[in-house]
């Protein structure tokens, strides 16, 4: 079950954190994964890690938000199964203080990335005969999240262009589906709240961990085997949906 066997899929923000185990474990399930990253360093650390394993994958250095980048990218591959659209950005802040730089920086990359990624997947999805397409939105697509104003703005795009892609591509065989995670254990999360919160690293931790009523973050192993899930040929029928993997934090917060 869950086989990938002669697919192709792009990971974007592949080289870390929730894309890194996303593309290990694509690979590991025999697609050719195709990581389309910011940091090249990095995604040259998964790439290595992938083929070590014996797995098969490249490595395309694009910044999501330039969509000449993206077709460029796309162009490149070719043949295209899956595409997950995983990168994006965090910020702190509520309107007041969420800065018109800031909120475009925020914007540029989680919502107009996704857009560029699926303005030149969505052709060749037709084109192959149909496929699947996976968007991390996130809790704040669904909850308030105090001084997350603009995070929050960008994770409800990706839920609304989720449900908009799968109801536009039915009759193309075009499967879009959209995970919402809420706390996840990344380095990316360590360095947030060390930017972020410096001297209360500890305490902060510990909140944000117990935020969740599970009891602790999630893993990116976790989110990754639901994205293998929606994107296996036993997700057939499932299509405009979003999964929550957030350890009860939407429904049992109360």
């Amino acid at each position: 079950m869950f086989s990938l066997q002669g697919k192709t899929a792009v990971i974007t923000g592949g080289g870390s954190g929730i894309g890194r185990a996303i593309s290990l474990l694509f690979a590991r399930q025999g697609a050719t994964v195709h990581i389309v990253e910011l940091n090249a360093e990095a995604a040259a650390h998964v790439l290595s890690e992938i083929q070590q394993a014996g797995g098969q994958a490249q490595v395309h250095q694009a910044n999501v938000a330039d969509q000449q980048q993206v077709l460029q990218v796309f162009e490149q591959i070719g043949k295209l199964d899956i595409l997950v659209n995983n990168a994006g950005i965090a910020h702190v802040g509520n309107v007041e203080n969420t800065s018109e730089a800031d909120f475009e920086r925020v914007y540029s990359v989680n919502v107009k990335g996704a857009y560029n990624c699926l303005f030149a997947a969505v052709p060749r999805l037709k084109a192959q005969g149909g496929g699947a397409i996976v968007n991390l939105a996130s809790i704040a697509s669904h909850v308030g999240i105090t001084d997350r104003f603009a995070y929050s703005m960008s994770k409800g795009a990706i839920f609304a262009m989720t449900l908009s892609v799968a109801r536009d591509y039915l009759a193309d065989k075009i499967r879009c589906n959209s995970m919402s995670p809420a706390r996840v254990h990344t380095p990316f999360v360590d360095g947030f709240i060390a930017k972020n919160y410096p001297g209360r690293e500890e305490e902060i931790f510990d909140k944000l961990s117990k935020s969740q009523p599970i009891g602790r973050m999630g893993t990116p192993e976790e989110v990754a085997t639901l994205a293998l899930f929606l994107c296996s040929d036993e997700a057939s029928f499932i299509t405009g949906c979003d999964y929550p993997i957030d350890g009860g934090f939407i429904r049992l917060n109360n």
